[in-house]
Protein backbone atom coordinates (compact mmCIF):
# COMPACT_ATOMS: atom_id res chain seq x y z
CA UNK A 1 0.00 0.00 0.00
CA UNK A 2 1.50 3.51 -0.86
CA UNK A 3 0.38 6.89 0.06
CA UNK A 4 1.45 9.47 -2.30
CA UNK A 5 3.74 7.45 -3.95
CA UNK A 6 5.63 6.66 -0.56
CA UNK A 7 5.35 3.08 1.03
CA UNK A 8 2.82 2.84 4.08
CA UNK A 9 5.46 1.92 5.74
CA UNK A 10 7.80 4.74 5.59
CA UNK A 11 4.86 6.57 5.97
CA UNK A 12 4.74 5.40 9.16
CA UNK A 13 8.20 6.44 9.51
CA UNK A 14 8.39 9.80 8.67
CA UNK A 15 5.32 10.88 10.92
CA UNK A 16 6.56 8.92 14.10
CA UNK A 17 10.51 10.97 13.19
CA UNK A 18 8.36 14.02 12.96
CA UNK A 19 6.46 13.77 15.97
CA UNK A 20 9.10 13.37 17.79
CA UNK A 21 10.94 16.40 16.25
CA UNK A 22 8.31 18.29 17.23
CA UNK A 23 8.23 17.18 20.50
CA UNK A 24 11.64 18.78 21.28
CA UNK A 25 10.21 21.92 20.43
CA UNK A 26 7.70 22.33 23.31
CA UNK A 27 9.26 24.95 26.52
CA UNK A 28 6.67 22.82 28.45
CA UNK A 29 8.10 19.36 29.72
CA UNK A 30 4.94 17.83 30.10
CA UNK A 31 3.55 18.73 26.53
CA UNK A 32 7.31 17.68 25.48
CA UNK A 33 6.85 13.98 27.31
CA UNK A 34 3.39 13.75 25.87
CA UNK A 35 4.07 14.37 22.12
CA UNK A 36 7.53 12.42 22.29
CA UNK A 37 5.27 9.54 23.73
CA UNK A 38 3.29 9.54 21.09
CA UNK A 39 5.84 9.63 19.07
CA UNK A 40 7.56 6.34 20.47
CA UNK A 41 3.81 4.41 19.95
CA UNK A 42 3.97 5.37 16.47
CA UNK A 43 7.81 4.02 15.82
CA UNK A 44 6.62 0.87 17.97
CA UNK A 45 4.31 0.42 15.41
CA UNK A 46 6.52 1.21 12.59
CA UNK A 47 9.16 -0.94 14.17
CA UNK A 48 5.86 -3.85 13.86
CA UNK A 49 5.68 -2.85 10.33
CA UNK A 50 9.35 -3.64 9.58
CA UNK A 51 9.13 -7.74 10.18
CA UNK A 52 9.57 -6.39 13.74
CA UNK A 53 12.23 -4.81 14.27
CA UNK A 54 13.47 -4.67 17.80
CA UNK A 55 15.70 -1.90 18.52
CA UNK A 56 13.22 0.12 17.58
CA UNK A 57 10.37 -1.43 19.45
CA UNK A 58 12.61 -1.75 22.31
CA UNK A 59 14.43 1.64 22.30
CA UNK A 60 10.83 3.20 22.06
CA UNK A 61 9.07 1.16 24.65
CA UNK A 62 12.02 2.08 27.20
CA UNK A 63 11.43 5.83 26.27
CA UNK A 64 7.69 5.69 26.35
CA UNK A 65 7.80 3.91 29.70
CA UNK A 66 9.95 6.75 30.90
CA UNK A 67 8.22 9.20 29.86
CA UNK A 68 5.09 7.95 31.59
CA UNK A 69 7.07 7.57 34.68
CA UNK A 70 7.64 11.38 34.87
CA UNK A 71 4.32 12.18 34.19
CA UNK A 72 2.79 9.99 36.86
CA UNK A 73 5.50 11.77 39.03
CA UNK A 74 4.76 15.19 38.28
CA UNK A 75 0.84 14.40 38.62
CA UNK A 76 1.42 13.63 41.81
CA UNK A 77 3.56 16.60 42.84
CA UNK A 78 0.85 18.59 41.42
CA UNK A 79 -2.03 16.68 43.70
CA UNK A 80 -0.49 16.97 46.98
Amino acid sequence: MEVFGIPFTEVVGYLAMLTLLISFLMKDVVKLRLINSLGCFVFVIYGFLLDISWPIVITNVAIMSINIYFLIQFRRKRIK
